[in-house]
């Protein structure tokens, strides 16, 4: 009923369907409510609804999973949500992820696939969690490999198909949701309860 009185919003776009598919990334708003979301993963590699900002709502990122030209030859980028978008900027190529302006469609601003760029895991075992590339090894015949370091220090591996760049350093294009992309041992998870209960018992 609340889909068919128009009032979610998809990328920008009225839909009343509700069963429209929603994926990674996208900015599902509420404007009644006055409400925003960004749906990424959790470090538990779950879809989490992380609400954000009005100036975050304009835009999303998107990673680019072809290059192509038309047979005019006026080249053209496909991105992992199904967008085409023409005369990219001649530095994007695959792999990289370019920031997209929902209202215009129309990219604004795009990071390299490259070492020490911070990412997020969107597929395999460590689905959801953030940390910077530290090492990239092709295998011709295989799957190339990514090792990532996350802000703990901890290390671990994924297909380089699965590696989403969301920025550089600290400074990331977007807000994460709560854990910051840190998976924690059971252990971490049981202290982290300890100390919240210590902390609501004082």
């Amino acid at each position: 009923m609340i889909c068919m009185e128009k009032l979610v919003k998809v990328d920008g776009k009225t839909r009343t369907d509700p069963c429209f598919p929603a994926g990674f990334m996208d900015v599902i708003e509420l404007p009644k409510a006055g409400q925003q979301f960004r749906l990424v993963f959790d470090p538990k590699g779950r879809y989490k609804l992380h609400a954000i900002s009005d100036e975050e709502k304009k835009y999303k990122l998107c990673k680019v999973v072809q290059m192509q030209y038309t047979l005019k030859k006026i080249p053209y980028i496909v991105t992992h949500d199904g967008r085409t978008i023409r005369y990219p900027d001649p530095l994007i190529k695959v792999g990289d992820t370019v920031k997209v302006d929902i209202a215009t469609g129309k990219i604004t601003d795009f990071q390299k696939f490259e070492l020490h760029k911070t990412v997020m895991v969107t597929k395999g075992r460590s689905t959801g969690r953030v940390g910077a590339i530290t090492k990239i090894e092709k295998h011709p015949g295989s799957f190339s490999i990514a090792t990532i370091k996350d802000s703990t220090g901890a290390a671990f591996s994924t297909r380089l198909d699965n590696v989403f760049v969301i920025g550089s350093g600290d400074n990331l294009d977007i807000t994460l949701p709560k854990g910051k992309g840190i998976k924690l041992s059971i252990l971490g998870e049981r202290e982290m309860i300890e100390r919240k209960k210590a902390s609501s018992s004082a």
